[in-house]
């Protein structure tokens, strides 16, 4: 850890497509740099280089993967994005806001997916030492505003995970809300509707007692 810097905070904001993650994290990066911290936003997959490049792989819709290649795919992107961005810059004492993290694995690949819980964790221990936010804002939109947004995002062109039909996508939704059960300290639960001010609204007051805390 740098000198005389006391180790940042780490920021993921998790939710099903089209629930407004991206435009929260920037609207919180914005918000947290107004008060002077210190801020690094990224997403996943993606983040670094090689991790942007397993991204694009992912989600090109001419490449079936099943369910397990997602998940070690998944992986590895983590564990490079992990040991070359988010720990550095944890060390230097900086903020760290995630478009997705280990959730999003939970969610998709280990609940819809069918992998299981147990084992995408065993990959995320293995790959990244079992790395957590400090918060989990999941952003929580009803399934028919949540494809409308999507669909006014992506038009024809949705990504292959995105593209997924509407059963997958509801599991998806169950799952998350089943690890917010399950992890109510760490995650903040966000009602996606209304305005994006209303949200980041919401969402900066769940992050009250992170931003006073020593």
């Amino acid at each position: 850890m740098t000198a005389g810097k006391a180790r940042g905070r780490f920021i993921a904001f998790e939710g099903g497509e089209g629930a407004g993650k991206s435009t929260q994290a920037r609207l919180l990066a914005e918000a947290l740099q107004a008060r002077g911290l210190d801020i690094v936003i990224t997403r996943e997959p993606g983040g670094t280089a090689g991790a942007e490049a397993l991204r694009a792989l992912l989600l090109d819709p001419a490449y079936d993967w099943g369910p397990k290649s997602e998940a070690l795919l998944f992986a590895a992107a983590r564990s490079d994005h992990v040991e070359h961005l988010i720990e550095p810059a944890l060390a230097a004492g900086k903020w760290v806001i995630c478009d997705r993290f280990v959730d999003s694995s939970r969610a998709y690949q280990g609940g819809a997916g069918g992998i299981g819980d147990a084992d995408v964790l065993t990959l995320h221990r293995i790959g990244s030492g079992g790395l957590l936010p400090d918060l989990t804002i999941l952003i929580e939109l009803h399934a028919g505003e949540a494809a409308l947004r999507a669909r006014a995002r992506d038009g024809d062109a949705a990504d292959r995970i995105g593209g997924k039909h509407a059963d997958y996508h509801s599991a998806v939704r169950d799952r998350f809300a089943l690890l917010a059960d399950q992890s109510p300290d760490r995650f903040a639960r966000i009602a996606g509707t209304g305005s994006a001010q209303d949200v980041h609204a919401r969402i900066m007051a769940a992050l009250t007692p992170l931003l006073d805390a020593p």
